[in-house]
């Protein structure tokens, strides 16, 4: 996708989660088009050139609103904050810290960012094809990226008359630093590519620029959805 490279000059963008993955990704390609970009999340000494980052565990009390409230306002909210524990979700405990750095911190940062977001601002969350058919070896993750899905409804329609938009993306089977393990296997993962309509793994820059295009004005009449970035996996 092309756009201007100016085309978010001045503006605030917030990326949780974003020193790693798709999230960094996202941090890059708002920060090419000019928006002045703010990642946190774990070793932030790993966050792409020309962001600013913070070091921040979402499960520190209090560690989210201290960061929020050093920003006057916000014009993009991207959530990408996200972990997935495999099987050991089956456990309370494990279960528990899923659902709670994927979905609770994801609410919270949108409550928090809420009073310094104004009109024609916009959240961007980040849901999971395993929203929309669940997975037998992670039961948080599937879980809270269903709830994702929901949250994101919610806040669109509570968020709606003060002019700020609220939507999700849905990524498939995306290269990222957690999936590597599994694409290197290639008996696990080459039935999974073979059923790919795009015939290929998905690039996390191409979940990016469905986020950029949702957060920008070409989506402006777009609240509330949840788009899939998947080459087709789940129309298969």
């Amino acid at each position: 996708m092309t756009y201007q490279s100016g085309l978010f000059a001045g503006r605030t963008v917030i990326v949780t989660g974003g020193t790693t993955g798709i999230g960094a990704a996202t941090a890059r390609r708002f920060a090419a088009l000019g928006a002045n970009v703010t990642v946190c999340g774990l070793n932030a000494s790993e966050a792409p050139e020309g962001v600013s980052a913070v070091e921040l565990n979402v499960l520190e009390p209090g560690a989210l609103a201290q960061f929020l409230a050093g920003f006057e306002t916000i014009d993009i909210l991207v959530n990408s904050v996200g972990v997935s524990r495999d099987r050991d979700e089956w456990q309370k405990a494990r279960f528990d810290e899923v659902m709670a750095i994927n979905l609770t911190s994801v609410m919270d940062a949108c409550r928090l960012a809420r009073p310094k977001l104004g009109a024609g601002s916009s959240i961007v969350n980040i849901a999971s094809m395993y929203a929309t058919f669940g997975a037998a070896d992670r039961p948080g993750y599937a879980a809270s990226k269903g709830a994702i899905v929901q949250l994101t409804k919610s806040l669109a329609q509570e968020y709606a008359a003060a002019g700020i938009r609220v939507n999700a993306v849905a990524p498939g089977w995306i290269v990222t630093p957690l999936s590597r393990g599994l694409f290197a296997d290639h008996a696990a993962s080459d039935p999974i590519k073979a059923r790919i309509p795009a015939g290929r793994w998905g690039e996390a820059e191409e979940v990016a620029d469905a986020i950029v295009f949702l957060a920008s004005d070409a989506a402006r009449y777009v609240t509330g959805v949840s788009l899939p970035v998947d080459g087709g996996y789940l129309t298969a």
